[in-house]
């Protein structure tokens, strides 16, 4: 705890890196001491503002945080990056590559970037996400950026663990009907469309478009006095259009002050905890002696055409229960 909060900046870049590392460790020995961090950070923790972002592969999401976290830095923040890369199915291993995408933004001492593996985990952010974000908020972070691996119905955690979700759309992505699919753009509080100097006139359209969308199906906050979500352009390579973006995360920010935000965090805090106990509850069902005794005959089974898929899973949940 003292590391993260003083010392010269590098040290407490170290001290949260290492800090992130025990959080995200899957070794039984390190919960503990994993646990006691989380318990000494929970009180101090709070005061940054959470900004999720998700998109579409290619949209542009590496090159739009690095410029919003340049741009936040010239004003006097300190800037968290929390970058989760897709795990492969094949090998397990993760690319990684974000920090090296954000050549400028990972030089300056004023930001922390940490990419961390999905290693499969729904909803596109890492298991340990949330709790790293604690962390980097008490080494003194007041933005911290929490970017998704893609957007699609499983790409919605972020949405749950931050104060505010950012959807970033392309120009010419899809027609009327793709603007307007549900899902994922029912949960963003603001949409962005990127890449608007590629072809102005297509930004424009798709802006007018998602405009549309929001106030015809409804989208936006159960609270019928909240803000809708805005629609925006801009382009991340240029710079253009991030004044306009932060000055609509202020107007939002100001609306969302009070109960509103301390309202939406303990609904979050509660859905966490519902997380890790299913997460819990996974791993002790795999890890089970006669779950793994019954196992590969029950998959070989199953794979064959033998058993169907619901009584297996009866079976295995069974030899968990030791009620047959």
């Amino acid at each position: 705890m003292q590391a993260l909060q003083q010392g010269s900046p590098e040290a407490r870049r170290r001290a949260l890196a290492k800090a992130i590392t025990l959080l995200e460790s899957s070794k039984a020995e390190h919960r503990e001491p994993a646990d006691a961090l989380l318990a000494a950070v929970q009180p101090l923790s709070g005061a940054a503002f959470r900004l999720g972002l998700s998109g579409v592969p290619g949209v542009g999401k590496s090159t739009f945080i690095e410029a919003l976290g340049l741009f936040l830095i010239e004003r006097g923040h300190r800037v968290a990056v929390l970058a989760v890369d897709p795990s492969s199915s094949v090998s397990g291993g993760s690319i990684l590559g974000d920090k090296t995408r954000m050549e400028r933004l990972s030089v300056s001492p004023q930001a922390f970037i940490r990419p961390s593996p999905a290693r499969g985990n729904l909803g596109g952010v890492a298991e340990a996400t949330r709790e790293a974000m604690l962390v980097c908020e008490v080494g003194g972070y007041d933005v911290v950026l929490v970017e998704t691996v893609g957007v699609g119905q499983s790409e919605s955690a972020v949405a749950n663990m931050t104060d505010m979700f950012v959807l970033l759309q392309l120009p010419n992505a899809g027609d009327d009907l793709q603007a307007i699919k549900r899902g994922v753009m029912e949960l963003a509080d603001m949409i962005v469309v990127n890449k608007a100097d590629l072809d102005p006139d297509a930004a424009m359209r798709a802006q007018a478009t998602l405009t549309s969308s929001v106030r015809l199906l409804g989208l936006g906050h159960a609270d019928e006095a909240g803000p809708k979500p805005e629609v925006l352009q801009l382009s991340a390579l240029h710079g253009d259009g991030l004044e306009d973006f932060w000055a609509a995360v202020a107007r939002y920010r100001a609306h969302q002050q009070g109960h509103h935000i301390e309202r939406k965090r303990r609904h979050q805090a509660l859905a966490w905890m519902w997380d890790r106990v299913d997460a819990g509850l996974r791993r002790a069902f795999h890890a089970h002696p006669a779950v793994r005794h019954e196992l590969a005959a029950i998959e070989a089974q199953v794979a064959q055409g033998l058993v169907p898929a619901s009584t297996a899973a009866r079976r295995l949940l069974a030899a968990q229960t030791g009620k047959r």
